[in-house]
């Protein structure tokens, strides 16, 4: 490997750009113990491929900014613990004239090139790869190479069920873990390809004579794997234990939850395990912790509905309710609006069960009851704290709404959510809860209802043709949508697993408190009136806002249909 023929300090002001006045104060913050390249990026001076381009022309070697996922050999990549590969960013690629070519992220760690030199019994030639770049490719190939949960399966049959209850204070990345016994194996496979599916829950179901695994991917549960009725204690047994629960204890309901990292991704999980007939239901809740919050315009909202609640967020007081059934991403909304609004300027306290995502600079509350710390009590604290904007995860009693409604009307912005079928049906709810109508009227600035439906997979879509009828169930008129092209599922893919549909967008029902609104609100009328006059405001029903999703081609028809049905055509 060649030395650099001028220093790199030069080479780097040459190549980038950076200033020699912004080097010399990253020099001055090295004496911290920072590398110049840390320093560098806190200056915000340096990016990662930047940097690695750089090193890669002064030690004159190639320069990729990414790896394909077929680049990996996996015999190469099967002789090197991933461990080893994570700790010193290296990654064996492929055989090229007789030698090794490795990724590396640094050209100057010689003892990882080394190692692999001896290991291969072959030369080595670096490429040189940003490291966030070699990291993510690092945890793809891994990926690839590691045995889905149905795999695992064969080595139930042949070794004993050792059962090995280990606590870590960090939690370990289950694609390391492959010396472990076959349940915990089986158990860690489990939670690394629902992950890797983009699974919300993982379900385990007892039944008398046999034990199902079901995913559910996009809203929809797909079967899994049928393990040996046989196994069913220890496996449950093993989820227990990791979740730190009682495995004496078979009786009675018990909720925990754990963390763990999958291809260096933070996961926690959240454990329920209920009394069956047939032994003991699981269901695991899983949350990447490591996802990014998304904003107001990728939930899926457009058009005139993100216009008007990207003003209603910024409003100084009132209450925004979001309505939907459980796993209709009511709290994912909320989340989006708090970032959108999150600032030094304004004080932001949530109180929740559980807190899902950690929101920087807010203040963050998880309910209690065993220590009488309900939404209730927690709300009339909050209160307590100067709060410009509060956020309540539910509200389930007359109690939470009446503090809600006299925080609202005392000059805070509150956001919350109701189970309700639809907006209208939110605002009847309150009063059913004992809240006086104009307490609501005046408090109540805007209701959205909404739902998520499973985007159709671009991979393998095709153009429809659907029957006049069939347009008009979701309110299409078939003479203006002639020239448009809608889309239905395809046969399926490996992108989709086979399914037609890859992630998730939603609709949405946005009623604005308007004048006509709040004189029917006072007047106590019933839902279906306060839908009629919203309409005529001008609001789009969730079976419109799918139509138009249908429209753009990022739905089907079916899908839509099956998301509303519980809405009059």
């Amino acid at each position: 490997m060649a030395t650099p023929a001028k220093s790199f300090e030069d080479l780097l002001i040459a190549r980038t750009g950076v200033p020699s006045d912004v080097v010399a104060r990253a020099r001055e913050r090295q004496r911290d113990g920072k590398s110049l390249t840390d320093a560098l990026r806190e200056l915000g001076a340096l990016d990662g491929p930047a940097w690695a381009r750089t090193l890669a022309a002064a030690y004159d070697l190639p320069f990729s900014e990414h790896v394909a996922a077929g680049e990996v050999d996996p015999e190469l990549l099967g002789r090197l613990p991933m461990q080893y590969a994570r700790r010193n960013a290296v990654l064996p690629l492929r055989r090229e004239g007789g030698e090794v070519v490795v990724a590396i992220s640094d050209p100057r760690a010689l003892g990882p090139l080394d190692d692999l030199r001896v290991l291969y019994g072959e030369p080595v030639q670096p490429l040189v790869v940003p490291v966030e770049a070699l990291t993510d490719a690092i945890h793809r190939a891994y990926d690839l190479a590691s045995g889905s949960a149905a795999e695992f399966m064969d080595d139930l049959e042949e070794e004993r069920l050792d059962l090995i209850a280990t606590e870590l204070e960090e939690p370990r990345d289950l694609l390391e873990a492959g010396d472990e016994a076959p349940i915990i194996r089986l158990v860690n496979s489990l939670l690394f390809q629902a992950v890797k599916d983009r699974a919300s829950d993982i379900h385990i179901e007892p039944f008398e004579r046999s034990l199902t695994v079901r995913f559910r991917i996009d809203g929809i549960l797909y079967d899994v794997i049928s393990p040996p009725k046989r196994f069913q204690p220890v496996i449950i047994s093993r989820v227990k234990i990791m979740a730190g629960l009682n495995i004496a204890e078979k009786r009675l309901p018990q909720d925990g939850r754990l963390r763990t990292k999958v291809a260096g991704r933070d996961i926690d999980v959240r454990v329920s395990v209920v009394p069956t007939a047939f032994g003991e239901r699981v269901v695991l809740r899983l949350l990447d912790r490591s996802s990014t919050l998304l904003g107001l315009e990728e939930l899926g909202l457009n058009g005139r509905n993100l216009e008007r609640v990207s003003r209603l967020v910024h409003q100084s007081h009132g209450i925004i309710l979001v309505t939907g059934p459980t796993g209709s991403g009511k709290t994912t909304t909320l989340y989006a609006a708090l970032s959108t609004i999150n600032s030094t300027e304004r004080n932001i306290i949530t109180i929740e069960d559980p807190i899902e995502y950690q929101l920087q600079g807010v203040g963050q509350i998880q309910v209690n009851p065993k220590i009488d710390l309900t939404f209730a009590n927690g709300l009339r604290s909050i209160l307590r704290q100067d709060p410009d904007v509060i956020m309540v995860g539910e509200i389930r009693d007359g109690e939470t709404a009446e503090i809600a409604i006299q925080a609202a009307l005392t000059g805070h912005l509150v956001f919350s959510t109701l189970h309700t079928n639809d907006s209208a049906s939110a605002v009847t709810r309150l009063v059913e809860m004992g809240t006086e109508p104009f307490l609501v009227s005046s408090s109540v600035i805007a209701v959205m209802a909404q739902r998520l439906l499973r985007r159709v997979c671009e991979r393998c879509r095709h153009p429809a043709h659907p029957n006049p009828e069939t347009l008009m169930q979701v309110g299409l008129d078939p003479r203006t949508t002639a020239s448009r092209t809608i889309y239905t599922t395809g046969e399926g893919c490996d992108a989709c697993k086979q399914t037609g549909y890859r992630g998730r967008t939603g609709i949405h029902e946005l009623l604005v408190v308007g004048d006509d609104v709040r004189q029917h609100i006072m007047r106590n009328a019933d839902a279906a009136t306060i839908r009629r006059v919203a309409t005529v405001e001008g609001m789009a029903t969730l079976r419109e806002d799918g139509a138009a999703k249908v429209l753009a081609g990022e739905t089907t028809i079916e899908e839509v249909l099956r998301v509303t049905q519980d809405e009059l055509a």
